[in-house]
């Protein structure tokens, strides 16, 4: 039996006494449906090489490389090395490898024509304090919105790209990769596979919605994120080594806080998890 354990107010849970590494069908079935109904998953104590890893990973859908690059592992290219190399050959600290994720709350591939299914992790090394990572289901988001706000959102598109407006990250990029044009996507998502509505107005990379004036645009971007980031639905993970996290960029936000000793390693393996042929063709 599959030990579901709920972490946050309506979002996050913890599956117990599991090795991912030998799970069958049935069992890996419980585990996402759990991830399904709770946005994010934790599984601790787990002991994996990176093949245990990505064969794990790629139970949920396609394994893809990072548009990021210069962070991938050089010999699995799926993988994102996520706070290595944050010291720069001469001593001085790379506040983009000691910060990423933590420049505000965002969903991972909002810039992507086809936004990223889901993101896992799984901690190799963790500072004594500080580093944890915040969740928050835009479902809930969603369905607490005011009706007129309800109404005012239906049907808009919004664009995205790589660090939004302030261009956060953008460093990490290839050039080539700094030149794509945004993503379109619409502000209130139905997920491909539970049905359910969600906000996508992506605080982080977010330019603009279409239809509006700028001044409007940027009013109501800022009334959706204060809404969004405000929601009780919230879970906050504080790492052990050997934890795998997956969340579901769909309909849940997540940031992470920073604020370690930049003397202590946080490192994690991370994999992009995109939508499978299947849940493409629901989506169309």
């Amino acid at each position: 039996m599959i030990d579901v354990c709920r972490l946050g107010l309506q979002v996050g849970a913890e599956i117990r006494g599991v090795d991912v590494k030998t799970l069958d069908d049935a069992s890996f079935a419980a585990i996402y449906r759990a991830w399904l109904d709770c946005n994010v998953l934790v599984v601790p104590g787990q002991d994996l090489q990176i093949d245990d890893f990505l064969r794990y990973s790629r139970r949920f859908g396609l394994v893809e490389p990072h548009p990021s690059k210069t962070t991938r592992h050089p010999d699995y290219p799926e993988i994102t090395l996520l706070g290595v190399n944050k010291f720069r050959p001469d001593g001085t600290l790379d506040l983009a490898i000691y910060r990423r994720g933590a420049e505000g709350w965002h969903t991972d591939g909002a810039y992507d024509q086809e936004p990223f299914k889901a993101t896992q992790l799984y901690a190799l090394a963790v500072p004594r304090s500080g580093g944890d990572t915040l969740f928050a289901s835009m479902y809930e988001a969603y369905d607490s919105l005011p009706e007129r706000l309800k109404k005012r959102i239906d049907g808009l598109q919004a664009e995205h790209a790589y660090g939004g407006r302030l261009r956060k990250g953008f460093e990490l990029l290839e050039p080539e990769d700094q030149r794509r044009p945004p993503a379109v996507h619409p502000v209130v998502r139905t997920h491909e596979e539970t049905g359910r509505k969600s906000l996508y107005a992506n605080p982080t990379h977010i330019l603009r919605i279409q239809g509006l004036g700028d001044a409007e645009s940027d009013r109501l971007i800022a009334e959706l994120t204060d809404h969004m980031v405000a929601t009780p639905a919230q879970y906050r993970h504080k790492w052990q080594v050997g934890d795998i996290v997956l969340w579901d960029n769909r309909c849940a936000l997540h940031s992470a806080t920073g604020g370690y000793p930049i003397e202590e390693p946080r490192i994690h393996w991370r994999v992009t998890i995109m939508q499978d042929a299947a849940q493409q063709e629901r989506a169309a």
